[in-house]
């Protein structure tokens, strides 16, 4: 009877190994990958969509630091013409000082520049913790918080007018700024040695307004240097200017080239 409970304990317990088996160390030194998606249709309907992400990663001993450029611009044929549809630049970093193997301190800072946002630029600089939850072979999880002060200038907008002409009158609101409470929570889920899900989700939670960002992705390797990648992000912000919509879907296909 006790060598079927402790073979019946082993059998169970082997799962639970695998599962805590260590990974990969990150690679040392730096590195880095960029993707990008092309989409042009012509004839009866005209469009052009592009997207790039440049993202440069620097690890050892002491340091995790982390830098990324990313741009998304569309053109459409709309009933005022073929005209821009989407143009959007943003550019981040992130300076991590590794306590240990899993906590870090980290200083952070974002800008972004959104022409038909409700907002047309954001930036946030901020510091916090960070800790690895979870590290093993098949999946990762990493938390940050800490506060931040964030700049917003609101886009402006048009309001009819009592006494025309004009039949509308332009307001362009003042800048915001206030201290808010950033986090980050970043996940990976390695399928196999060549499919992997990462998720990212993003907060920046002030007084004025609240800003909320996931990225999630699926990325199929197919060799060591090129994978192919399907992501979907979701952009939310609680407070937008008469006119814009709170939030903002964004689906992609694209090439991913490391190194």
């Amino acid at each position: 009877m006790r060598t079927t409970l402790l073979a019946s304990a082993v059998l169970l317990a082997l799962p639970l190994a695998a599962l805590a088996a260590d990974p990969p160390p990150p690679p040392m030194g730096w590195s880095g990958s960029g993707e990008a998606g092309l989409s042009i249709a012509s004839g009866n309907t005209k469009a052009q969509n592009f997207n790039a992400k440049l993202d440069i990663k620097f690890n050892d001993d002491q340091w995790t630091d982390d830098f990324y450029l990313l741009a998304l611009r569309n053109k459409a044929n709309t009933v005022a013409g073929y005209d821009l549809t989407a143009n959007r630049y943003e550019g981040g970093a992130s300076l991590g000082y590794k306590f240990d193997d899993r906590s870090y301190v980290v200083g952070a800072a974002r800008y972004e520049h959104d022409e038909f946002s409700s907002y047309d630029y954001q930036y946030i600089v901020s510091i916090g913790y960070g800790y690895q939850i979870l590290k093993n072979a098949s999946d990762e999880l990493a938390v940050e918080v800490g506060p931040g002060y964030k700049v917003s200038q609101p886009a402006a907008f048009d309001v009819p007018n009592t006494s025309p002409p004009p039949p509308t009158i332009r307001i362009n609101p003042d800048s915001d700024s206030n201290v808010v409470a950033r986090g980050k929570l970043a996940y990976k889920h390695n399928f196999s040695d060549t499919v992997a899900f990462v998720d990212t989700f993003v907060v920046e939670a002030g007084s004025n307004n609240k800003f909320f960002q996931n990225d999630a992705g699926l990325a199929v390797k197919m060799n060591s240097k090129l994978a192919l990648k399907v992501g979907y992000q979701i952009r939310h912000n609680s407070d937008v200017e008469p006119g814009f919509k709170k939030t903002d879907g964004l689906f992609t296909t694209n090439l991913v080239y490391n190194f």
